[in-house]
């Protein structure tokens, strides 16, 4: 009896060095280094939001995931529209990346940039905080990505050097610099603008040079990059597409973590989009008008559409929508529109 309760204990003391010992031996399959990708550094409000999550993570891991921030889409030369495909092959760990760019692989990813579908903050939150927010990371998880949580680059305004936008045929025949967007360049072309499609590495130059007339970006983007520097002097405030960002792990990295480690980035994710979305709404609405007032004390003259202008935009790019409506999926928009119809 003596001898069967001495190998009983030894043999509880040996599973408990056994548990003692699994997170380091967990760890050992970790890297010590993970990359992730953003488009715009943490000058930007894009990627401050990685920024806060990397380090959300390490130090609630304790440093056992240590991520690194690779901006400026480094990682895949500085072409946008391939970071989603690199997540897939295992060359990005980690991203917080643009539904726009990573439209072309996931085509209800298109949703956001329907032309002048969501009217306000409201609309936006009513689609990434609701039923299409959940529907559409369910089209993300079957492409080898995990999704996290939303965060926002925001409203995309509209500049030029050359004169004020206040309707469809003050676009006429310029060059506007967009992403790499078959939607885009759609409705670009449907507003009578000639629409250039380049990286945003090669958009600044372009601008200088006069290579192009303008852009469409968000206003944080705006004043960030300093774009009145290369005499984008007329800014239209249209909110005619948004866009969100999402914070996602490769499928093949999550694999590896241990499920505690996987609720601590989670729950980073969630921490570090909301305070991204909170960095990015600053000063754009309400009583607090910095950033535009900021921009118009750096001389970019600044207009912002009335209702019935904002109709003419509508009018002349509801083709554009009806059409990708359909290559989108129908039930996907429609479940959109009643969503922003209804919200608070």
């Amino acid at each position: 009896m003596k001898l069967r309760n001495l190998i009983l204990s030894l043999c509880a003391v040996a599973g408990l060095g056994m548990t003692l010992h699994a997170p380091a031996m967990a760890q050992a399959n970790y890297k010590s280094e993970y990359k992730m990708s953003l488009v715009l550094g943490p000058a930007f409000p894009w990627g401050k939001g990685g920024e806060i999550w990397a380090d959300l993570v390490k130090e609630r891991t304790n440093g056992r995931i240590n991520i690194k921030l690779y901006p400026g889409t480094s990682l895949v030369g500085g072409d946008q529209t391939r970071e989603f495909t690199a997540l897939r092959q295992g060359v990005i760990d980690l991203a917080v990346g643009s539904t726009i760019n990573w439209s072309p692989q996931v085509k209800e990813l298109n949703l956001f940039s329907m032309p002048f579908l969501m009217p306000d903050y409201p609309a936006i939150d009513a689609l990434t905080q609701g039923e299409v927010g959940k529907d559409l990371f369910a089209q993300l998880s079957k492409r080898g990505v995990v999704p996290l949580a939303w965060g926002e680059n925001g409203f995309r305004e509209v500049s030029n050097s050359k004169h004020p936008i206040k309707t469809p045929a003050d676009l006429k025949g310029l060059k506007l610099r967009v992403v790499g967007s078959p939607l885009f360049l759609d409705t670009m072309t449907a507003l009578g603008a000639n629409p250039v499609q380049m990286s945003w590495a090669d958009a600044q130059p372009a601008m200088a040079s006069g290579a192009v007339d303008g852009q469409e970006n968000p206003v944080s983007v705006f004043a960030a990059a300093k774009l009145e520097s290369v005499d984008q002097k007329h800014l239209t405030a249209w909110g005619y597409v948004a866009d969100p960002l999402i914070f996602v792990v490769a499928e093949n990295i999550w694999k590896t973590w241990t499920p505690e480690d996987q609720a601590i980035v989670r729950q980073a994710a969630l921490d570090a989009a909301q305070q991204q979305i909170a960095i990015a709404r600053k000063g754009m609405t309400g009583d607090d008008q910095s950033q535009w007032k900021d921009l118009e004390a750096k001389g970019v003259q600044i207009h912002h559409l009335s209702e019935a202008e904002r109709q003419q935009f509508v009018d002349a790019t509801r083709g554009v929508y009806d059409k990708w409506k359909k290559q989108i999926g129908e039930e996907l928009v429609s479940k959109a529109e009643s969503a922003i119809q209804a919200r608070k």
